[in-house]
C-alpha cells in the first residue's frame, strides 16, 4: 500500500495567504489606474479655476475699453464741431488716444472669444473625466466583489476537505486552478484594458496638443478615444462577468443560464437544449452560485474532453428538493478510471470540484457514463431550497 506523506497545513496557510496577496495585488493595479483617472480630473478642475479668472479678467478690461472708446469718440465729436480751438498737437493726440484705444480693445475681445471657448472645451473634458472615474471606481467595487468569493474560496479550503489524500490532491489543485485563474485575469486585463488605458492616455495628450492648433484632427483623434473607451469597458464587463456574473443577483439563476448558454452554443457550435420545471420566486444566492458553476463547469468539460455535439439540460424545482441533469452524446469515459488516476490530479478534477460543491451543500452528485455513449450528470439538493414559494 502506498504511504502518503502527511500534509503540511502549515505549509499549505503560507501559499494560500500568499495566493490571497497575489490576488489583492492585482486589484491593487486596478486602483492605480483609477487613481490615474482621478489626477486627470484635480488637473482639469485646476486649468478651468485658473482660466475662469483669466476669463473674468479680459471681460472686465473689455468693459473698461468700451468705456474709454465712447469717451474718446465724444472727445472726437468735440474736437471736429471745435477744430479751430484745438491746436494741431491736440487733434492728433485726440485720433491716436482713440485709435490705441480701438486696436487694445480689438486684442482684448480677441482673447476674450479665446479663454470663452478654451473654457468651454475644458468644462467638456472634465465631464468626460468624471465620467471616466465614477465608470472605474464602478468597475473596482464590482471586480473586488468577485474577487472577494475568490479568496473566500481559497481560504475555506482545508476546512472543506475530510479524506486526507483526497485533501492533499484537492488542496493542491485548487491552489494551482486559483492560481492560473489570477494569471488569467492579470493576462486578460493587462492584454485589454491596460493596454487601453495606455491607448487613451497617448490620445487624450494627441487632442490636447490639436485642440488648438488643428481642431479638425482633434475631432478625429476624440472619435478615435471614444471608441476606445467603448472596447475598454467591455473587455473589463467581460472580465467581471467570467468572475462572476452579475445578472444572477440581478435577473435571477434561469434567466443568466439562458444568456451563458446561448453565448456557449453560438461559440463552441454545440447544441445545447435547456429545459427548466417548476419555479422558485427567490433561490438562495450560494444555491444560485452553486447551479451556474455546475452547469459551466459541466459544460466546460464537455467541450475540452466529451467531442459532443449535443448538450441537454433539465433544472427542475420541486417542493422540497431541486434536480438538475446534464446529457451529452460525446464520447464517455470509464468511470472507473478516475478511481486510478490518483497520480494524475488533473483526472476529474472538474467532476471532484462539482462533487464538492454539492456535498457542501448537502447534495447528492452521481455520475452515468460508458465509452461511446456519452456522459450524464444527475444532481439532486436536498438542501438546495428556495427562500420564496415554491410553484410547479
Amino acid at each position: 500500500m502506498a504511504n502518503y506523506k502527511k500534509v503540511d497545513t502549515a505549509n499549505l496557510d503560507k501559499i494560500i495567504k500568499k495566493t490571497v496577496e497575489a490576488i489583492n495585488n492585482s486589484k491593487t493595479e486596478l486602483f492605480d489606474i483609477a487613481e490615474s483617472a482621478r489626477k486627470e480630473c484635480l488637473r482639469l478642475e485646476r486649468e478651468l479655476t485658473e482660466l475662469k479668472h483669466k476669463t473674468a479678467e479680459v471681460i472686465q478690461s473689455v468693459e473698461i475699453l468700451e468705456i474709454a472708446l465712447n469717451e474718446s469718440k465724444k472727445q472726437l465729436m468735440v474736437v471736429s464741431k471745435n477744430y479751430d480751438k484745438y491746436s494741431e498737437d491736440e487733434i492728433r493726440k485726440t485720433y491716436e488716444k482713440a485709435d490705441n484705444i480701438r486696436v487694445e480693445l480689438a486684442i482684448k475681445r480677441e482673447r476674450e472669444q479665446y479663454y470663452i471657448k478654451r473654457r468651454n472645451e475644458l468644462e467638456l473634458r472634465l465631464k468626460e473625466a468624471y465620467k471616466t472615474v465614477e465608470k472605474a471606481d464602478n468597475l473596482i467595487s464590482q471586480i473586488g466583489v468577485s474577487l472577494s468569493y475568490l479568496t473566500g474560496d481559497l481560504e475555506n479550503v482545508s476546512l472543506q476537505l475530510e479524506d486526507m489524500k483526497q485533501r492533499r490532491l484537492f488542496g493542491i489543485q485548487i491552489i494551482k486552478a486559483q492560481e492560473e485563474e489570477r494569471q488569467r485575469v492579470a493576462r486578460e486585463i493587462h492584454d485589454g484594458p491596460a493596454q487601453s488605458m495606455s491607448n487613451i492616455v497617448l490620445k487624450a495628450e494627441i487632442c490636447e496638443r490639436l485642440v488648438d492648433s488643428e481642431p479638425e484632427k482633434a475631432k478625429e483623434e476624440l472619435k478615435t478615444l471614444k471608441s476606445v473607451v467603448r472596447e475598454t469597458l467591455r473587455d473589463v464587463r467581460k472580465i467581471i462577468y467570467d468572475l462572476r456574473p452579475m445578472s444572477l443577483d440581478d435577473l435571477g439563476l434561469i434567466p443568466t443560464l439562458q444568456r451563458y448558454l446561448e453565448t456557449y452554443q453560438e461559440e463552441s457550435k454545440i447544441t445545447v437544449s435547456f429545459n427548466t420545471r417548476g419555479n422558485c420566486e427567490q433561490l438562495r444566492p450560494v444555491v444560485s452560485l452553486t447551479v451556474f458553476r455546475l452547469v459551466q463547469e459541466a459544460i466546460n468539460n464537455i467541450k475540452k474532453h466529451a467531442h459532443a455535439d449535443k448538450v441537454t439540460i433539465n433544472l427542475e424545482f420541486m417542493e422540497k428538493e431541486l434536480k438538475l441533469y446534464i446529457l451529452d452524446n460525446g464520447v464517455g469515459f470509464d468511470i472507473g478510471s478516475l478511481k486510478t488516476s490518483g497520480e494524475n490530479i488533473n483526472g476529474g478534477f472538474g467532476l471532484i470540484s462539482m462533487r464538492e460543491r454539492v456535498e457542501l451543500l448537502d447534495g447528492k452528485f452521481e455520475i452515468d457514463s460508458t465509452i461511446g455513449n456519452g456522459t450524464r450528470l444527475n444532481i439532486t439538493g436536498a438542501s438546495l431550497f428556495c427562500v420564496g414559494k415554491h410553484t410547479n
